[in-house]
């Protein structure tokens, strides 16, 4: 499948979803991608590729079109989708954009990746508590965050719904909440490396990922 229709459809599928503004999208998140795959038992990662992300400033970013570019260059379209499917349904917040797609995919098990970062930020997010208890969600190690991430305010309100990394391969069958911290190995490519690197058509700026 090379792309998700904002149709929905009604396949029996699980699937998770990797949300970011892929400014650009790297080997790190093709790694963190495939690695919840394998680990989880998904049928598809998602690379859901933000119109805007609400935290991250604009300057810098490039246009969706390009993000979504590269997203779809370390996709292979069948196992690992890229999507902009947020501009079509109009949402910008993931709370809100989990609603739309449980409603447009009622049969799809559904879970959140994250790296650690966004864990250590998570308590900052619209509606994180309910995010929480919409998915299961898997949190992926990224240095150097993740030590404070996992002693951080949404680990310590959720600790009670965190499961062993054992249970991974269940955990997308699991009702939320339920989340599981799935150690591996820890990489630290920088999006903005990348796109300082480039041939100067991204544009610059002082954060991206």
């Amino acid at each position: 499948m090379s792309s998700i229709s904002p149709r929905g459809d009604r396949r029996r599928l699980r699937i998770g979803l990797l949300g970011g503004s892929f400014n650009p999208a790297h080997a790190g998140h093709r790694q963190v991608a495939e690695l919840a795959r394998t680990r989880l038992g998904l049928d598809q990662v998602w690379l859901l590729v933000s119109p805007g992300n609400p935290l991250k400033p604009r300057a810098g970013m490039a246009p969706i079109a390009r993000r979504l570019d590269s997203a779809r260059a370390i996709a292979d379209g069948r196992r690992i989708v890229a999507t902009d499917i947020e501009r079509p349904l109009g949402t910008r917040y993931t709370v809100d954009t989990l609603r739309r797609l449980r409603r447009l995919f009622p049969n799809v098990r559904f879970v959140w990746l994250m790296g650690a970062d966004s864990l250590d930020g998570f308590a900052g997010w619209r509606g994180w508590r309910d995010i929480a208890r919409q998915v299961p969600i898997v949190v992926l190690p990224r240095p150097p965050y993740t030590h404070r991430a996992l002693a951080g305010k949404a680990a310590h309100v959720l600790a009670g719904a965190r499961r062993p990394a054992r249970e991974a391969p269940v955990l997308a069958l699991r009702p939320a909440p339920a989340w599981s911290f799935l150690p591996t190995m820890q990489t630290d490519i920088s999006a903005t490396a990348l796109r300082l690197a480039a041939d100067g058509t991204w544009p610059q700026g002082p954060t991206g990922r």
